[in-house]
């Protein structure tokens, strides 16, 4: 086992990366369980890392991406961000995060997403990044920026990027919970097994994938993303961020309403 665990400046692992000899397919793991994964800086530092060092490996051709303790992503960590003294990190967050959304972006290898309970805000758009997306039966996703006073832009880039504006729409503008079978109706998650099976199921299908020639996932992976968009992956994210009417101007979140 090839086991590559990134450290933050307390030694705690922030992502896990596992890569199993001759299997083809990296694990990558949001490691904060005690936040339910809540992003940080250091956390968007490395997963960015993990990603662009996966990228250069032609021993993987399937990523499976996936949070420990049992729930995916609970997005932006607010008591971090919010912390008195700010952290250093706050102000290098965003371009560091779009470094992580650049890396699955550009990635020639087929990415999974297994969602276990919730991908909220943040964590949604890390969902959507995912080329196939298992959700639980009772998981949901919510990107309830909306309700927050607060754009959406790297929701918006990937679903934009995949999916239709109604579909878009259905999910960005009533900002509420999608549970597992309403997202497979939607056509925006590829299968919705019951809850304690998602990262099996996950596992079993990038067994599958990992069975193709890894030349074919390549050719076949990067021609796809060239043949559906005319930008890079630098443009296509700041386009995003540069279609907020407001965008720059800086705006406290308010709380989002639990639906």
């Amino acid at each position: 086992m090839d086991h590559n665990a990134l450290m933050d400046a307390t030694n705690e692992p922030l992502v896990i990366v596992d890569v199993a000899d001759d299997s083809r397919i990296a694990h990558v793991v949001l490691n904060r369980p005690d936040r339910r994964n809540a992003l940080t800086g250091p956390m968007a530092t490395e997963l960015a890392d993990a990603i662009e060092d996966i990228n250069t490996r032609d021993d993987v051709s399937v990523i499976v991406l996936s949070g420990a303790g049992g729930a995916f992503c609970s997005g932006l960590d607010l008591r971090e961000f919010n912390a008195d003294p700010q952290p250093d990190w706050v102000r290098h967050f965003g371009s560091e995060w779009r470094r992580a959304h650049r890396a699955l972006f550009d990635s020639d290898k087929i990415v999974i997403t297994a969602l276990e309970r919730y991908a909220i805000n943040g964590g949604a758009a890390l969902a959507w990044a995912a080329d196939l997306l298992v959700v639980g039966q009772s998981a949901f996703v919510q990107v309830g920026e909306i309700q927050q006073g607060m754009a959406a832009p790297m929701n918006l880039a990937w679903l934009r990027l995949r999916h239709s504006e109604a579909v878009t729409a259905r999910i960005v503008l009533l900002g509420d919970r999608i549970t597992g079978a309403d997202l497979v109706s939607l056509g925006v998650a590829y299968e919705s097994p019951d809850d304690h099976q998602v990262i099996s199921a996950a596992r079993a299908l990038a067994e599958r994938l990992a069975a193709h020639d890894p030349m074919g996932v390549r050719r076949v992976k990067t021609s796809l993303r060239r043949t559906g968009l005319d930008y890079d992956a630098a443009t296509w994210f700041e386009l995003a961020h540069a279609a907020d009417p407001i965008a720059g101007r800086p705006i406290a979140p308010i709380a989002a309403v639990d639906r």
